[in-house]
Protein backbone atom coordinates (compact mmCIF):
# COMPACT_ATOMS: atom_id res chain seq x y z
CA UNK A 1 0.00 0.00 0.00
CA UNK A 2 1.01 3.59 -0.59
CA UNK A 3 -0.59 6.88 0.46
CA UNK A 4 -3.47 8.16 -1.65
CA UNK A 5 -4.35 11.84 -1.94
CA UNK A 6 -7.55 12.62 -0.05
CA UNK A 7 -8.85 14.41 -3.17
CA UNK A 8 -9.01 10.96 -4.82
CA UNK A 9 -11.33 9.38 -2.21
CA UNK A 10 -14.43 10.52 -4.09
CA UNK A 11 -13.32 8.46 -7.09
CA UNK A 12 -13.27 5.33 -4.93
CA UNK A 13 -16.66 5.81 -3.28
CA UNK A 14 -18.61 7.47 -6.07
CA UNK A 15 -22.22 7.27 -4.86
CA UNK A 16 -24.08 6.15 -7.97
CA UNK A 17 -25.16 7.21 -11.42
CA UNK A 18 -25.16 10.85 -12.39
CA UNK A 19 -28.76 12.05 -12.33
CA UNK A 20 -30.72 15.17 -13.19
CA UNK A 21 -32.72 16.83 -10.42
CA UNK A 22 -35.69 18.98 -11.38
CA UNK A 23 -37.28 21.55 -9.10
CA UNK A 24 -39.96 24.19 -9.54
CA UNK A 25 -40.14 27.61 -7.93
CA UNK A 26 -42.45 30.51 -8.68
CA UNK A 27 -43.88 28.67 -11.69
CA UNK A 28 -40.47 28.04 -13.30
CA UNK A 29 -38.86 24.62 -13.60
CA UNK A 30 -35.12 24.12 -13.27
CA UNK A 31 -32.79 21.17 -13.72
CA UNK A 32 -29.36 20.46 -12.25
CA UNK A 33 -26.85 17.65 -12.53
CA UNK A 34 -26.28 15.69 -9.33
CA UNK A 35 -23.96 12.87 -8.37
CA UNK A 36 -23.99 13.13 -4.58
CA UNK A 37 -26.86 10.83 -3.63
CA UNK A 38 -27.55 7.38 -2.20
CA UNK A 39 -30.38 5.08 -1.25
CA UNK A 40 -31.04 4.99 2.50
CA UNK A 41 -34.18 2.81 2.71
CA UNK A 42 -35.93 0.21 0.55
CA UNK A 43 -39.61 0.83 1.37
CA UNK A 44 -40.72 3.45 1.28
CA UNK A 45 -37.78 4.31 -0.96
CA UNK A 46 -35.70 7.06 0.66
CA UNK A 47 -32.84 8.84 -1.08
CA UNK A 48 -30.28 11.10 0.59
CA UNK A 49 -28.82 13.82 -1.60
CA UNK A 50 -26.56 16.82 -1.23
CA UNK A 51 -27.53 20.01 -3.05
CA UNK A 52 -25.13 22.88 -2.48
CA UNK A 53 -26.65 26.08 -1.15
CA UNK A 54 -24.77 27.81 -3.98
CA UNK A 55 -26.88 25.96 -6.60
CA UNK A 56 -29.97 27.69 -7.97
CA UNK A 57 -31.90 24.44 -7.34
CA UNK A 58 -31.23 24.59 -3.60
CA UNK A 59 -33.77 27.38 -3.04
CA UNK A 60 -36.35 25.57 -5.17
CA UNK A 61 -35.90 22.31 -3.30
CA UNK A 62 -35.94 23.96 0.10
CA UNK A 63 -39.02 26.09 -0.63
CA UNK A 64 -41.04 23.66 -2.74
CA UNK A 65 -40.01 20.50 -0.84
CA UNK A 66 -40.48 18.47 -4.05
CA UNK A 67 -38.29 17.32 -6.90
CA UNK A 68 -37.84 14.72 -9.60
CA UNK A 69 -34.75 12.58 -9.90
CA UNK A 70 -34.42 11.83 -13.62
CA UNK A 71 -31.93 9.12 -14.57
CA UNK A 72 -30.20 9.64 -17.93
CA UNK A 73 -28.55 6.99 -20.05
CA UNK A 74 -25.09 7.33 -21.59
CA UNK A 75 -26.44 8.92 -24.78
CA UNK A 76 -27.32 12.03 -22.74
CA UNK A 77 -23.84 12.37 -21.17
CA UNK A 78 -22.85 15.53 -23.08
CA UNK A 79 -26.14 17.26 -22.18
CA UNK A 80 -25.81 16.17 -18.54
CA UNK A 81 -22.38 17.82 -18.33
CA UNK A 82 -23.67 21.00 -20.02
CA UNK A 83 -26.56 21.17 -17.53
CA UNK A 84 -24.05 20.80 -14.69
CA UNK A 85 -21.79 23.52 -16.09
CA UNK A 86 -24.53 26.16 -16.25
CA UNK A 87 -26.93 27.89 -13.87
CA UNK A 88 -30.69 28.11 -13.96
CA UNK A 89 -30.29 31.67 -12.71
CA UNK A 90 -29.02 32.58 -16.18
CA UNK A 91 -30.85 30.31 -18.64
CA UNK A 92 -33.79 27.96 -19.08
CA UNK A 93 -31.81 24.72 -19.14
CA UNK A 94 -34.69 22.66 -20.56
CA UNK A 95 -34.81 24.91 -23.62
CA UNK A 96 -31.05 25.49 -23.89
CA UNK A 97 -30.18 21.78 -23.86
CA UNK A 98 -33.20 20.27 -25.61
CA UNK A 99 -34.74 18.52 -22.63
CA UNK A 100 -38.47 17.84 -22.68
CA UNK A 101 -40.37 18.49 -19.44
CA UNK A 102 -43.33 16.17 -18.82
CA UNK A 103 -45.95 16.68 -16.11
CA UNK A 104 -45.43 14.60 -12.98
CA UNK A 105 -48.36 12.91 -11.24
CA UNK A 106 -47.60 13.77 -7.60
CA UNK A 107 -45.21 16.75 -7.61
CA UNK A 108 -44.89 20.13 -9.35
CA UNK A 109 -41.38 19.69 -10.85
CA UNK A 110 -41.41 17.97 -14.24
CA UNK A 111 -40.17 14.59 -15.39
CA UNK A 112 -37.60 14.58 -18.21
CA UNK A 113 -38.81 12.68 -21.28
CA UNK A 114 -35.32 11.80 -22.53
CA UNK A 115 -34.37 9.99 -19.30
CA UNK A 116 -34.99 6.26 -18.95
CA UNK A 117 -36.39 6.62 -15.42
CA UNK A 118 -37.93 9.40 -13.33
CA UNK A 119 -38.59 9.41 -9.57
CA UNK A 120 -41.10 11.86 -8.13
CA UNK A 121 -39.94 12.85 -4.65
CA UNK A 122 -40.91 14.97 -1.70
CA UNK A 123 -38.56 16.18 0.98
CA UNK A 124 -39.00 13.94 4.01
CA UNK A 125 -36.29 15.28 6.33
CA UNK A 126 -34.24 18.49 6.40
CA UNK A 127 -32.47 18.10 9.74
CA UNK A 128 -29.04 17.89 8.06
CA UNK A 129 -29.59 20.63 5.47
CA UNK A 130 -28.14 23.37 7.70
CA UNK A 131 -24.96 21.45 8.46
CA UNK A 132 -24.38 19.46 5.25
CA UNK A 133 -26.96 20.54 2.62
CA UNK A 134 -28.25 16.95 2.93
CA UNK A 135 -31.89 16.34 2.06
CA UNK A 136 -33.74 13.07 2.64
CA UNK A 137 -36.25 12.47 -0.16
CA UNK A 138 -39.14 10.02 -0.24
CA UNK A 139 -39.93 8.56 -3.65
CA UNK A 140 -43.69 8.89 -4.22
CA UNK A 141 -43.94 7.61 -7.81
CA UNK A 142 -41.49 6.02 -10.23
CA UNK A 143 -41.56 5.88 -14.02
CA UNK A 144 -39.51 4.07 -16.64
CA UNK A 145 -39.36 4.34 -20.42
CA UNK A 146 -39.89 0.83 -21.87
CA UNK A 147 -38.46 1.99 -25.21
CA UNK A 148 -35.01 2.42 -23.61
CA UNK A 149 -33.82 -1.17 -23.29
CA UNK A 150 -30.79 -1.93 -21.08
CA UNK A 151 -29.74 1.69 -20.55
CA UNK A 152 -26.20 2.30 -19.37
CA UNK A 153 -25.76 4.92 -16.67
CA UNK A 154 -22.83 7.28 -16.34
CA UNK A 155 -20.82 7.66 -13.14
CA UNK A 156 -18.72 10.67 -12.18
CA UNK A 157 -15.12 9.91 -11.27
CA UNK A 158 -14.21 13.54 -10.61
CA UNK A 159 -12.58 16.30 -12.61
CA UNK A 160 -14.43 15.66 -15.88
CA UNK A 161 -13.88 11.89 -15.83
CA UNK A 162 -16.80 9.46 -16.14
CA UNK A 163 -17.29 5.71 -16.44
CA UNK A 164 -20.21 3.83 -17.96
CA UNK A 165 -21.98 0.80 -16.46
CA UNK A 166 -20.39 -2.47 -17.46
CA UNK A 167 -21.67 -6.01 -17.80
CA UNK A 168 -24.20 -7.37 -15.33
CA UNK A 169 -23.03 -10.22 -13.11
CA UNK A 170 -25.28 -12.41 -10.96
CA UNK A 171 -24.13 -13.86 -7.64
CA UNK A 172 -26.06 -15.80 -4.99
CA UNK A 173 -27.67 -13.60 -2.37
CA UNK A 174 -30.24 -14.11 0.34
CA UNK A 175 -31.91 -10.88 -0.74
CA UNK A 176 -33.95 -10.86 -3.93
Amino acid sequence: MKPLALSKVYQLLEPGPVVLLTTARKGRANVMTMSWHMMVEFEPPLVACVVSAANHSFAGLRAGRECVIAIPARRLAAKVVKVGNSSGRDIDKFEAFGLTPLPASRVAPPLIAECFANLECRVKDTRLVGAYNLFILEVLAAWSDPAQKNPKTIHHRGYGSFVVDGPVIRLKSRMR
